[in-house]
């Protein structure tokens, strides 16, 4: 990473459902975890802090609607207003999550930073695409991929204003495993302009092969910059088991690390956001330890 990079913490968990004993998820607590183990003085980075959430709401899903969708619209324009001051002071945005939704809000503040459009790297292993009418949770984090391109019936989808945060022909989609789950949107990401990569693709092509095929989405010349997304997920279980819908497969942290450099390198990308890690589900803290890992991996050159 030839830029300084600043880090902000988006501790909020209101765009994901409750544990299944009403509660709400701790993944509030990651950015305070990670920073535990000591990331920004192994990046170097400046701390830019927290822009904290309001407080949980809809236990109950609302019919047909997201859970907390006021209250991720405001965080979401929160949150753009940190990244946006970030990247106008040309420093790499580290977003520190938080439950997915808050790629809304990263998305955002680039938009209004670089005036002008984005790409998208969506890493997950979920499509993330479902409306608030076909989500089975009603959590903004199964439908911020869609949201993020305009899909769906609410002004989560709006938040740029009469254009999508992004435009489905500048994003790429990386690591999706969730064949099984047909509700999430699969039927219009097949249907939409999004490069689907899905984790089978993963393990049969190069990465090299693969950052060529991404960078043409995103690093185009249509595009002012683009920001990557990475859902903890997406990482196999058996390394990464502190999330809460883990689904079998998955490339280890060494091979994200891998497909993802080249991309954080290129002088278009803006910034990087991860989500979905949950403290409470990771007793000995071995999970944000290989996370912790993996950013630096990603975001500082060998020689450092």
């Amino acid at each position: 990473m030839n830029r300084p990079i600043a880090v902000v913490g988006a501790p909020s968990s209101i765009g994901i459902r409750p544990y299944d004993d009403g509660l709400a998820r701790h993944l509030d607590t990651a950015p305070h975890v990670l920073r535990q183990r000591g990331l920004v003085a192994r990046l170097g980075a400046t701390d830019m802090g927290d822009v904290m959430p309001p407080p949980y709401r809809d236990y109950a899903r609302p019919p047909h609607r997201p859970r907390n969708e006021s209250l991720v619209i405001a965080y979401s324009r929160a949150l753009g207003e940190r990244v946006a001051s970030v990247i106008h002071h040309r420093r790499f945005g580290l977003v520190l999550g938080g439950d997915c939704s808050i790629v809304l809000g990263t998305l955002l503040g680039a938009r209004r930073s670089v005036r002008g459009p984005l790409g998208l790297v969506y890493v997950d292993a979920h499509a993330d695409f479902a409306t608030p009418e076909e989500s089975r949770t009603g959590s903004v984090s199964s439908m911020c991929l869609g949201l993020a391109s305009g899909r769906g019936d609410t002004p989560l989808a709006r938040l740029a204003g009469r254009t999508p945060l992004v435009d489905a022909r500048h994003v790429t989609l990386i690591g999706r495993r969730d064949d099984a789950e047909a509700w999430r949107g699969h039927a219009a990401l097949s249907a939409s302009a999004i490069l689907d990569v899905p984790d089978a693709e993963l393990m049969s092509r190069s990465p090299g092969d693969i950052g060529d095929s991404i960078l043409a989405r995103v690093g185009s010349e249509q595009v002012a910059g683009f920001w990557i997304h990475i859902d903890a997920d997406v990482l196999n279980p058996a390394v990464m088991p502190a999330v809460d819908s883990p689904e079998p497969g998955g490339p280890m942290p060494e091979e994200l690390v891998s497909l993802l450099k080249p991309l954080v390198e290129n002088p278009l990308a803006l910034g990087l956001s991860l989500s979905i890690y949950d403290p409470a589900l990771d007793p000995d803290r071995s999970c944000a330890r290989r996370l912790v890992a993996l950013l630096e991996g990603l975001l500082t050159s060998s020689e450092s």
